[in-house]
């Protein structure tokens, strides 16, 4: 099947006003998702959360596209990993949280190409089982993978030899960074990059044909090398 793949971006529903409507609920994810999606050559579709996803649900979506990006937002809630709640946890949002850990256990199933983006390297994690780190400061002493409200750090990362991320970004490459949170444990994931300071900062499943995760936020920089392969593995799909 020839075309450009179509590719679901996970989002959250939000009050937005616009024009003479002001605080209505709307389907939102930040722009910069979508243009990196499209300026790779996919077609970018909005995934609005739903609070009765299941695994069936999920599939039907995914069935409809040919990969998925798991976009950044709020931190999933620590009980779905059976954990006491950090003072720093942000309020949880169970419609999205249901919403992602079902399209991220249905693209296992159907190994369909996905990439995780902050909280979504997270969901990734947790709907395999994992567990997530609570507040990285806590063990790292510092705020500079996420330095204020609304205000990207910069950190390098260095990743694994002859993983995927390897292949895509090379041997290190700084990273635009917006997190209190990591990934702890991640059964089924190999590890892929890291901070200088221990965080993990990606993982990806070795034997899928496209199934990776970053802790930072590479729709907000300036390179577009992540999405280029998601969409390249989306094209493979495609043309079965």
């Amino acid at each position: 099947m020839s075309g450009r793949p179509v590719i679901g971006i996970t989002a959250y529903v939000e009050r937005a006003s616009w024009g003479h409507w002001v605080d209505v609920p709307g389907a939102l994810v930040p722009h910069r998702y979508v243009r990196m999606v499209e300026d790779a050559g996919g077609i970018a579709v909005v995934i609005p959360p739903r609070p009765d996803t299941d695994d069936g649900v999920a599939l039907e979506i995914l069935r409809r596209l040919d990969g998925v990006v798991l976009a950044g937002g709020v931190d999933v809630a620590p009980e779905l990993y059976a954990d006491e709640r950090h003072a720093t946890v942000q309020a949880s949002r169970p419609d999205r949280d249901t919403t992602e850990l079902a399209i991220a256990r249905a693209t296992a199933t159907l190994d369909l190409p996905i990439l995780g983006i902050c909280r979504g390297m997270q969901v990734m994690a947790v709907a395999a089982g994992g567990v997530l780190e609570q507040h990285v400061p806590d063990r790292v002493g510092h705020d500079d993978h996420s330095p204020g409200p609304a205000t990207y750090g910069s950190h390098p990362v260095r990743t694994v030899p002859g993983t995927r991320v390897a292949e895509i970004l090379g041997e290190q490459t700084d990273v635009p960074s917006y997190h209190h949170q990591s990934v702890l444990t991640h059964p089924g994931y190999e590890p892929s990059a890291w901070a200088d300071d221990g965080t993990l900062e990606a993982m990806e499943d070795p034997d899928a044909a496209f199934r990776l995760a970053v802790q930072w936020h590479p729709e907000v920089g300036r390179d577009p090398r992540l999405f280029h392969a998601l969409v390249e593995a989306a094209v493979a799909v495609r043309q079965g």
